[in-house]
């Protein structure tokens, strides 16, 4: 990537106001996305056990963000501070690199607050810098913001750039075991959260969580494909192809995401207009889109593998409407915007063709979620 397309897509946050602007932004939005979940379960668009899968990976992205305020709590105040690195043009989450940047310090984080006294003795000594010699405590101040960065991170249950797959027994059908495979990324080409979900048929000896010679070949694939430019129909044959003893029947991948903001994103079209006439206060400048991919298998087949034997392969449905089945590789997408009632009024007044088949979760008084189609 150059320097120009750095420079263009990409922001830092210089300030501290602006970033702890940032992210109380994100702290709201993440808040409201278990209830969106909560409301495709009521839906029936999802099953319980995805619900609760992707609730867990919304959880683990509140904390992910919580942990980088921490770490940018002082940005612009304290020397040396950080400064996030953002994805003002297509994503509005911060870039991949500081996720793959936290994972490191993960790894050290330990280390590094063996080197940082406790957070009593320096709210204590803050206290004493205050009153005794009537100066801010700035570098206090500093440690203490990496002090909970790096315990938050010991923590664990965060979003990481690699979440790697795990399995969930969800039945039985026909002596076959039926698990929801799921898995998670921060995908490095756009900038985003991106969940994938695989329901599978193991008609294998062993369960494959606990099958040794399977499940870490599963996985080593499963996230070697985890890319955003790969159409989910190449994901799902190519796993096919690859494990004669498992059977892909669905495959979904959800981005979380785009977030837009006309106070921090350079957003284009329709959603420009929208929250440009929207003028809504601080708290409620943005609106989050969702989509998901979802591609099924329609029908088996037995194919030659050898001189005497056949394998069974999945022929996967590809949506035959408008064109674009060949092009997404999906059987279906939708597309989801989570936005609150201020920009929700100005979308429903300006009504712009791009969103009319989009679903709409509007967040209502008191963080309710109130779907709108």
């Amino acid at each position: 990537m150059s320097d120009t397309t750095l420079t263009r897509d990409h922001a830092e946050l210089y300030d501290t106001l602006t970033a702890r602007r940032y992210f109380a932004k994100f702290d709201r939005i993440t808040g409201h996305l278990g209830r969106v979940a909560a409301e495709l379960e009521a839906e029936g668009m999802l099953s319980r056990a995805e619900a609760r899968v992707l609730g867990r990976y919304l959880t683990g992205l509140t904390g992910t963000f919580r942990a980088l305020s921490h770490k940018y709590l002082m940005t612009g105040r304290a020397d040396g501070a950080p400064r996030l690195t953002f994805d003002r043009h297509e994503s509005g989450f911060p870039v991949a690199q500081e996720l793959m940047v936290m994972a490191v310090d993960a790894a050290q984080a330990i280390k590094h607050l063996s080197g940082i006294a406790s957070v009593a003795e320096l709210k204590d000594r803050m206290v004493r810098q205050i009153v005794g010699d009537l100066t801010l405590p700035t570098a206090l101040q500093f440690a203490l913001s990496q002090r909970l960065y790096y315990e938050a991170l010991t923590l664990g249950g965060l979003f990481w750039a690699r979440n790697d797959p795990d399995a969930k027994w969800i039945g039985d059908v026909e002596e076959r075991r039926r698990f929801l495979v799921h898995w998670a990324v921060y995908d490095t080409q756009v900038n985003l959260p991106v969940v994938y979900l695989m329901d599978i048929e193991d008609s294998g000896k062993k369960p494959l969580p606990n099958d040794d010679r399977r499940w870490p070949r599963v996985q080593q694939h499963l996230m070697a494909q985890s890319v955003d430019g790969l159409k989910l129909v190449t994901i799902a044959t190519g796993f096919d192809k690859d494990f004669d003893d498992l059977h892909p029947k669905r495959l979904r991948r959800i981005h979380l995401g785009p977030m837009y903001s006309h106070s921090f994103t350079l957003q284009s079209g329709p959603i420009s207009d929208v929250l440009a006439t929207a003028r809504a206060p601080e708290g409620q400048d943005w609106a989050l889109v969702w989509t998901v991919e979802d591609l099924r298998a329609e029908r088996v087949e037995r194919v030659k593998d050898g001189w005497f034997s056949t394998v069974e392969r999945q022929i996967f449905a590809l949506d035959p409407f408008a064109g674009k089945g060949v092009d997404t590789g999906a059987t279906r997408m939708e597309r989801m915007v989570v936005l609150p009632e201020q920009p929700f009024q100005a979308l429903a007044e300006l009504n712009p063709p791009g969103f009319r088949d989009v679903r709409k979760f509007v967040v209502g008084a008191g963080g309710r979620i109130i779907a709108v189609r």
